[in-house]
């Protein structure tokens, strides 16, 4: 996918999430990805789950542009969001909002950042607000509403390094929302959490797909799986394993296979759960 600088028009609602083509990426010397292909549709809340050295991280690596596929000559390998390769930058960035484990230590970072400023920063793809930049009452206002519906504006005039873990990811979620996006790429949401502050975490989310926000889901822990997500793809090795419903994929067969462990799946009211045995 390329990243654009010129105005681009706006995709149809029903153009998939995410559509990548036998992509292969390398890490250094060693094949991350192997001919990869998903499809993730519009709407469709979807968990990716596999163990560490799937290409997990690749994976949200090539959507972000961190990353790039090999070229090949057959024309495979493409990278399309929402129906395309091409895009504005911030026309990108107001469909699909991203929240990674690497923006919690840089938003928490010296200097000290402010609360709101961190979120309204959003508008501009910035670390908090200059003189320079114009904060209209509008901004403002979605601003206030993204971080109250993350249940995060009792936060406001706090300093981000002063926050607990679960508050910071319910802040950078909040400015993911300002936009107002089709959709949530979340790598990893509750890494560094307590089961607790998980568990708080997840029900904040749950309420952001309500909204109807699509939310994708990067992760290796299957308690992380919201009620509401229904698909989901099993990686592994660089590759899909497997993708399909919540109910045919999230069990002991085909986790112990994902995984390469014993795994045994229950559930926890409307959650899962996995052991390994």
């Amino acid at each position: 996918m390329t990243i654009e600088t010129a105005t681009t028009a706006l995709p149809a609602t029903d153009a998939a999430l995410l559509e990548i083509d036998c992509a292969s990426v390398m890490q250094g010397s060693q094949l991350a990805l192997d001919q990869l292909t998903l499809r993730v549709a519009a709407g469709q809340h979807t968990a990716i789950l596999g163990p560490n050295g799937s290409g997990k991280s690749t994976l949200v690596k090539l959507v972000t542009r961190q990353l790039y596929p090999l070229a090949r000559s057959d024309g495979s390998g493409s990278v399309r969001i929402f129906g395309r390769d091409r895009w504005n930058v911030e026309a990108l960035r107001g469909l699909l909002g991203i929240v990674s484990p690497s923006m919690q230590r840089y938003y928490t970072n010296e200097p000290p950042l402010e609360v709101f400023d961190a979120v309204v920063s959003g508008f501009f793809a910035t670390r908090g607000v200059t003189d320079r930049q114009s904060v209209s009452a509008q901004m403002r206002d979605r601003a206030h509403d993204a971080l109250a519906q993350i249940d995060a504006g009792h936060l406001c005039g706090r300093a981000m390094e002063t926050l607990s873990s679960v508050e910071v990811q319910r802040v950078l979620i909040a400015r993911a929302l300002v936009h107002h996006p089709r959709a949530l790429l979340l790598d990893e949401p509750s890494a560094g959490l307590d089961m607790a502050s998980r568990r708080q975490l997840l029900e904040s989310l749950r309420e952001v797909a309500r909204h109807g926000t699509t939310l994708l889901l990067i992760t290796h822990h299957v308690e992380e799986i919201l009620p509401e997500i229904e698909q989901v793809v099993l990686l592994r090795s660089g590759r899909v394993l497997q993708q399909g419903s919540k109910t045919d994929l999230l069990t002991d067969d085909a986790l112990s296979i994902t995984f390469g462990s014993r795994v045994q799946v229950s559930k926890n009211g409307e959650y899962y759960a996995a052991t390994l045995l």
